[in-house]
């Protein structure tokens, strides 16, 4: 498996994926706005749902700053409505069971789990300027203070 990590001034993935409630969201449809992109293991566990809130809790500074916020998963839509449902999340959790996405901005494979090398979905970051250019790629974030640190570093806090 080839390991893609994408950089500040790569182009960023095009993708169009299914969202919790039914729709599909494209990339390309918020072009001229800049995109927080969020790639987490599994709906509903107890780091996804903290980073989850997170996000949410910090929308509305983030909205007021130009930002849009999308989660991406492997978890099915159906996954996706209960876990927006149950925790309230605000803005948009896309589905990407193939994993295609996940793997275009490198957010999938080998990692290291408890001292142990495996493959799986790396908890990752991208902000994605209005041009669709990446601004920021984050590898193997934190779920706790994760958003706190990425305010930081785009000078929000």
């Amino acid at each position: 498996m080839t390991e893609t990590k994408l950089a500040p001034g790569d182009a960023a993935p095009e993708f169009t994926l299914p969202a919790a409630d039914g729709s599909t969201v494209s990339l390309e449809s918020y072009r001229g706005k800049r995109v927080i992109l969020y790639f987490y293991p599994a709906a509903m566990t107890p780091g996804c749902t903290k980073q989850a809130c997170d996000f949410r809790d910090n929308l509305g500074q983030l909205a007021a700053e130009g930002f849009v916020v999308l989660g991406v998963s492997k978890d099915k839509p159906e996954k996706l409505a209960k876990f927006t449902e149950r925790d309230a999340l605000t803005f948009p959790l896309l589905s990407d069971p193939e994993l295609a996405v996940h793997q275009a901005y490198g957010a999938y494979g080998p990692k290291k789990l408890y001292g142990k090398l495996m493959v799986g979905v790396i908890r990752s970051t991208f902000v994605i300027d209005g041009d669709g250019k990446v601004e920021q790629a984050l590898y193997n974030v934190k779920a706790t203070g994760h958003v706190a640190s990425l305010k930081k570093k785009l000078g929000l806090s």
